[in-house]
């Protein structure tokens, strides 16, 4: 069925089907007609009020429940309350002054990203996400250490002190001198490179019989290089706080809903992907339900805004996860100015 455009409701019912809306968003319960007549301001009856819904259900713009008699928006319904006649509220002084005082510049990026999706977790009742910039680690040291016959811890320390450990399973063992050897020689030719940037060097190297390296020593340091290229190309860097806030007490009802969405959070890959798909879109995406695949069995709803660096580049996305049943207006507003501080710590 397709959704009729806004133009083509009448004053009167656009009223009432906005007031049905805000009502649902406040109390997750279906609106009656009896409801309506007492809220809507509006000098009709209850039958006919009943007309005026039954007519946007015909639209596929409510449903009725089976246990109830009033009526709840359909995805639809909701998209076309949030793309045309949403009234949102900016956030209050107290709630920028909260985000402000989370999001600082003192510490690495990534506390100033964690501390946004935590403040966006607490003032929206949802999940706070953030899509951390795609930034290549400049390299300072690696160092390799024997965990079993097979097994190499390779350590990775970049520029900004940041250390990483993988664990290397090996064809076939190397003696401790190849362990010596590999790591001096990574963090000799490979200090102040970018992990691509290193690789494609060795990979020239090897090629054109320029490493002074043995072929043990040479393999632990290709096999060092890639296991955390890969990792960096395809693990997402995405930081979520606040599932607890998907167990309120409406969701008590709703526990297959609810399930399915903390699956959903598990799987960072996929998410990943559906929040960066914001970047792209230069401004505030939305994501309502089953209009995404990955929620067609949670019903759930993401807000996300790109942030940007000093030069105007987008680097990342910050936003909220939850039901459907969002109050759009307050959260949409909160998301953008969140996505705008953060965009002045980006440098």
């Amino acid at each position: 069925m397709t959704m009729p455009p806004i133009y083509e409701l009448n004053d009167r019912t656009r009223t009432l089907f906005r007031v049905i809306v805000e009502q649902y968003l406040d109390s997750g319960l279906p609106v009656g007609s009896r409801t309506l007549s007492k809220i809507s301001g509006l000098s009709l009856s209850s039958a006919s009020i009943r007309n005026v819904m039954q007519d946007l259900e015909e639209m596929g713009l409510l449903a009725a429940p089976h246990t109830s008699a009033g009526r709840l928006p359909t995805e639809s319904g909701l998209r076309l309350f949030v793309d045309g006649m949403m009234r949102t509220d900016e956030p209050t002084m107290e709630e920028q002054r909260a985000i402000k005082s989370q999001i600082t510049g003192h510490g690495p990026i990534e506390e100033a990203l964690a501390s946004a999706s935590q403040i966006l977790s607490g003032l929206s009742s949802c999940a706070g996400i953030v899509m951390a910039p795609k930034r290549e680690a400049i390299l300072k040291q690696f160092s390799f250490a024997r965990l079993s016959q097979n097994q190499i811890l390779a350590i990775m320390v970049a520029s900004d002190g940041h250390i990483e450990n993988r664990i290397i399973e090996l064809n076939a063992p190397v003696n401790d001198s190849a362990l010596v050897e590999a790591s001096n020689y990574m963090t000799v030719k490979f200090c102040g490179m970018t992990l691509n940037d290193a690789k494609a060097a060795l990979d020239a190297e090897i090629r054109n019989e320029q490493a002074a390296l043995d072929r043990a020593s040479a393999n632990l340091v290709k096999q060092g290089l890639a296991i955390w290229s890969i990792d960096a190309d395809e693990r997402p860097v995405l930081i979520v706080k606040g599932q607890s806030n998907l167990l309120d007490e409406a969701a008590v009802n709703d526990l297959d809903r609810i399930r399915n969405l903390l699956d959903d959070l598990e799987n960072k890959q996929e998410i990943a992907q559906l929040v960066d798909s914001a970047r792209s879109a230069q401004s505030m995406r939305i994501f309502i339900g089953s209009e995404n695949r990955l929620f067609s069995l949670s019903g759930s709803s993401i807000i996300a805004a790109p942030y940007h660096d000093e030069g105007g580049k987008v680097v990342g996305v910050v936003g909220v996860i939850g039901p459907t049943r969002l109050n759009y207006g307050r959260i949409i507003p909160m998301v953008d100015f969140t996505a705008k501080t953060l965009s002045t710590l980006i440098k």
